[in-house]
């Protein structure tokens, strides 16, 4: 009986260390040795310090009065402002499902808008799986890094991703906590707001 149960024990704990690479396998995550797996939005390591996929240049900050890093880009420079006409500003996180979907409706949006400026705020310490994620979905948006999540703090946005904030020349007249099903929902939610 008690080889029984030793076997038995020995058999949960393999299936459970199993389990656990399994799913940081299928998350990911870079953790190695001796490091703890941690969840969602608590990855170690900011895009300076990582290394993240080349993506598009942001325009020069701040956002709405907060200093974010380019999300594998460089800032635009002196010549495009975010805070300078309008802008839309999607707050979304590599691990989001509803973010998967709703990104490339951004991306038509800035398309078919040119006169808006259409970028993301990856709200999440791993800058590497975000830039990595927007590659894969075939976003081609601009994206800004917030690692401490400090855009939405300063604007106090809601704890959810996404959220699509609206601004005219860095002041926010609209937020949309929710996620958008097409690019003509947000076309829409964007002109009443700036017809408000």
């Amino acid at each position: 009986m008690k080889k029984y149960v030793f076997g038995t024990v020995i058999a949960a704990i393999v299936i459970a260390v199993l389990v656990v690479v399994g799913v940081m396998q299928l998350r990911g995550d870079d953790t190695g040795a001796g490091e703890s797996a941690q969840a969602p939005g608590m990855e170690s390591g900011t895009a300076g310090d990582q290394d993240v996929a080349e993506r598009p240049d942001c325009p020069a900050g701040p956002i709405a009065g907060v200093d974010l890093e380019c999300l594998g880009g460089d800032d635009a420079g002196e010549g495009d402002k975010a805070d300078e006409g309008i802008t839309i500003a999607n707050v979304w996180a590599w691990w989001c499902e509803p973010c998967r979907a709703e990104l490339p409706y951004l991306d038509e949006v800035a398309e078919s808008h040119p006169d808006w400026k259409v970028i993301g705020v990856h709200a999440d310490k791993n800058a590497t799986n975000g830039a990595a994620f927007l590659n894969d979905v075939g976003v081609d948006l601009p994206s800004f890094q917030d690692p401490d999540n400090s855009f939405a703090g300063t604007l106090g946005l809601p704890g959810v991703v996404p959220v699509t904030v609206i601004l005219r020349d860095g002041e926010v007249i609209k937020q949309a906590a929710q996620p958008f099903t097409s690019a003509d929902e947000i076309e829409k939610t964007v002109k009443e707001a700036l017809a408000g």
